[in-house]
């Protein structure tokens, strides 16, 4: 254990990006463990609050992310100062994100339906970051041998392609597959290679005189959700808690 602990973290520098990355996790899930108390009217725990304004976590997140990321470009790769400016990182990482769909929406959406963004959000980030940790790079250079990783022409050709694979499959409507494609082609290539969404710039371009193209992606987008819609909902309540109800719209009088 001490050999691969050597080998695989502390030689390639990798101890700042794993501490990054467990303090990002740690945050967002103490964070939501907090805000659901509160939510609940449980626990000591209530709204930070100054001068009748509601602060959102966001505002102490993105102060230390700032920090944090100075920090880590202004210290030494393998010194303590890193180690620390990487937790720190992590953790002002973690509130940022977690409220990232009130960023979006620049509204107070936490507890809505579009809220969910946050949590998918956090658990990609978390997912990619984790890749990077296990020895996948972006554009897929970790995949070069020594002698292509010299040839310059070699690896500027093979990020080139990668990166509009990953390209053609977020045209296609495939978001998640072209970001994960980043980190592993392979990815991004089954997002390119498959039949595009319907509501794609794609599918709006190249499919818009094939009727039984269009057709067959509106059938298999719809099996793919109703495949998929209840898992992801489940997963995102269980990790964020679930939204509040959508209110009831009256329905227009009559004239």
């Amino acid at each position: 254990m001490g050999h691969w602990w050597t080998r695989n973290i502390i030689e390639p520098g990798k101890l700042p990006l794993l501490l990054a990355l467990a303090s990002f996790v740690l945050t967002f899930v103490i964070t939501r463990i907090v805000v659901r108390l509160i939510r609940a009217g449980k626990g000591p725990f209530g709204n930070v609050k100054a001068g009748g304004l509601h602060i959102h976590h966001v505002v102490p997140g993105v102060v230390l992310t700032v920090i944090g990321g100075f920090g880590a470009v202004g210290s030494d790769r393998h010194g303590l100062g890193s180690a620390v400016s990487a937790v720190v990182f992590g953790m002002g990482a973690g509130l940022v994100l977690d409220e990232f769909a009130l960023i979006l929406h620049l509204d107070d959406v936490y507890w809505s339906e579009e809220g969910r963004k946050s949590v998918e959000v956090v658990v990609v980030t978390a997912a990619l970051v984790g890749l990077m940790l296990s020895g996948f790079l972006p554009f897929g250079v970790n995949d070069l041998t020594e002698d292509e990783l010299q040839n310059r022409a070699g690896v500027a050709l093979s990020i080139g392609l990668n990166f509009g694979v990953a390209l053609l499959a977020l045209s296609k409507g495939k978001a998640r597959m072209a970001i994960f494609g980043v980190i592993v082609p392979l990815v991004a290539l089954v997002g390119a290679i498959r039949l595009a969404r319907p509501t794609s710039p794609w599918a709006r371009r190249f499919y818009r005189r094939r009727p039984r193209a269009r057709a067959k992606a509106r059938l298999r987008a719809y099996h793919h959700d109703r495949r998929w819609a209840g898992p992801r909902r489940r997963f995102q309540d269980l990790i964020g808690g679930k939204p509040d109800p959508e209110p009831v719209r009256p329905l227009p009088g009559r004239s």
